[in-house]
């Protein structure tokens, strides 16, 4: 770990959240402690984990919303030691148990789709479920009864309306309690611990990717639904660390450019601060360029932005610009 301003700047996110590795917690304070610069970003970081912005009408003297959340990462046990590629799923796992407090009594509140923060919960706790079964872990729902034979878009959306029937018969500490046993146990499993045991192939959500990916897949659905009960609430939740948001970032590429397939009209495609790729012909001259920041990628793809809004910037040939964010509005499944 470098002690220098951009390398403690690229790890403030996860410091504020409580989420660095062993190694960075023996560098980071201490040059928070000498770099003045650099402490008032941490500090900017921290005041926005306290979920200060945003309305507080729901405050109380008794439990103020600017001390709840500082509270929880102090309390809460650090985000588990993983192999890299499971590591932004320990992160947003960890962020969402930090959030999960400040919906006490609010349960109800909608969040997305025509879900509140209980069927949230509940949706994500189906939807961990299917790479848990893959991996040995018993299920904490009952079994599905969804045809084998069913497409996978069906199978996903017909399970997670059974759980989320099933959880509505118990209270959402419950949920919340499942949810979290079931994700630690993801992170305790010999693949979230070990690359080459996660260097196999499985099929999920109709895609054959290592099991690697699809914890990056898990770490994509935990980060964008804990944003969505953020919004929610009114609070303020930071984006992924920087490194995890980038492991985000490349394997939602790699989808896009499957899904352009090979014939679509070449686009040169960059995201802001990282690098670019190529997308769709490579028989063809590029025929525009396109770029977009990081986290609106992350959003557009993960459904919260449409191809219409989300902020870019394009050059060339307009059509090519609009197959490719079309597109990857089109892959959300979240």
């Amino acid at each position: 770990m470098t002690t220098d301003h951009d390398g403690v700047r690229d790890l403030l996110a996860a410091w504020a959240f409580g989420a660095l590795e062993p190694a960075d917690e023996r560098t980071v304070p201490p040059h928070l402690a000498e770099c003045e610069s650099c402490a008032a970003q941490a500090e900017r970081w921290r005041r926005t984990v306290r979920l200060l912005d945003g309305p507080r009408s729901y405050d109380t003297p008794e439990r103020p919303t600017s001390d709840v959340l500082s509270a929880v990462l102090r309390t809460r046990p650090a985000a588990p030691r993983v192999a890299a590629h499971a590591a932004p799923y320990a992160a947003a796992v960890a962020g969402l148990k930090a959030l999960l407090p400040e919906a006490a009594g609010r349960w109800g509140t909608p969040v997305v789709h025509d879900w509140d923060v209980h069927a949230t919960i509940a949706h994500l706790l189906a939807a961990d479920e299917h790479l848990a079964r893959l991996l040995g872990i018993d299920a904490r729902v009952p079994p599905s009864t969804i045809a084998d034979g069913a497409g996978w878009a069906e199978a996903w959306s017909r399970r997670t309306e059974d759980v989320i029937a099933h959880e509505y018969g118990r209270s959402p500490d419950e949920t919340v309690a499942d949810w979290s046993a079931q994700a630690d146990a993801l992170l305790a499993s010999p693949e979230a611990l070990d690359a080459e045991r996660a260097a196999h192939a499985v099929t999920l959500m109709g895609a054959r990717l290592p099991v690697a990916d699809h914890f990056v897949v898990r770490a994509f659905e935990a980060w964008i639904h804990t944003d969505d009960i953020g919004r929610a609430l009114g609070l303020a939740v930071p984006p992924p660390p920087e490194q995890h948001l980038w492991q985000l970032v490349r394997l939602a590429v790699r989808i896009l450019g499957l899904a352009l397939g090979p014939t679509a009209p070449p686009v040169l495609f960059a995201v802001t601060g990282g690098e670019e790729w190529v997308l769709g012909s490579e028989d063809e001259p590029v025929r525009a360029e396109l770029v977009l920041d990081p986290l609106d990628f992350c959003l557009l793809i993960g459904g919260r932005h449409t191809a219409d809004e989300v902020p870019h910037g394009a050059t060339g040939d307009r059509t090519a610009v609009r197959n490719v964010l079309e597109r990857a509005a089109s892959l959300a499944w979240l």
